[in-house]
C-alpha cells in the first residue's frame, strides 16, 4: 500500500540582487504559499539586511482579497525592517479588480516593470512626474 506524500505548497523563490530581494509570482498562488512567502521574505530581510523588495506580479492573472492583503502585509513587515517594497508588472485587469475590492495596498509603491521598480528603489527613477502636471517646474 502506498501512502501519498503530504502536499506542500510550491515555494516561491526569493532572489537577492545586491541589497534588493526579487520575487516573481507566476500563475495562481495558493493561500498557504502566499503565507509562506510572507514569512520567507521577512526572514530574508532580517538575514541579509536587504533595503528593498520587488514583487513582480506580471505573471499573475488574478489577485483576490487574500493575496492583496498578504501583499500589503509583506510591505508593512518590510517597512518595519527598514526595507521598501515595490509591486511591479501589474496587469490592468488586476488593478481594476483591486479597486473593485477596495484594496488600496498601503505602503506598496508600484512600477510598470521590474527594471523601473529597481530604479525606483535605487533612487534614480527613469522619469520624474511633476508635482503639478498643469504647471511646469522652474
Amino acid at each position: 500500500m502506498t501512502v501519498p506524500w503530504p502536499s506542500r505548497p510550491a515555494q516561491v523563490p526569493v532572489l537577492a540582487l545586491g541589497d534588493v530581494l526579487l520575487v516573481t509570482l507566476q500563475g495562481e498562488l495558493l493561500d498557504t504559499a502566499a503565507e509562506q512567502l510572507q514569512q520567507d521574505i521577512a526572514q530574508r530581510i532580517a538575514r541579509s539586511g536587504a533595503t528593498g523588495v520587488v514583487i513582480d506580479i506580471s505573471g499573475v492573472d488574478i489577485v483576490d482579497s487574500f493575496l492583496g492583503r498578504v501583499l500589503a502585509e509583506i510591505a508593512a513587515n518590510a517597512r518595519l525592517m527598514a526595507a521598501r517594497t515595490v509591486l511591479a508588472g501589474m496587469r490592468p485587469a488586476v488593478a481594476m479588480t483591486l479597486v473593485e475590492l477596495g484594496l488600496t495596498l498601503p505602503g506598496l509603491a508600484t512600477a510598470l516593470d521590474v527594471e523601473r521598480a529597481l530604479e525606483l528603489l535605487s533612487g534614480h527613477p527613469l522619469s520624474a512626474v511633476p508635482s503639478d502636471p498643469g504647471k511646469e517646474d522652474t
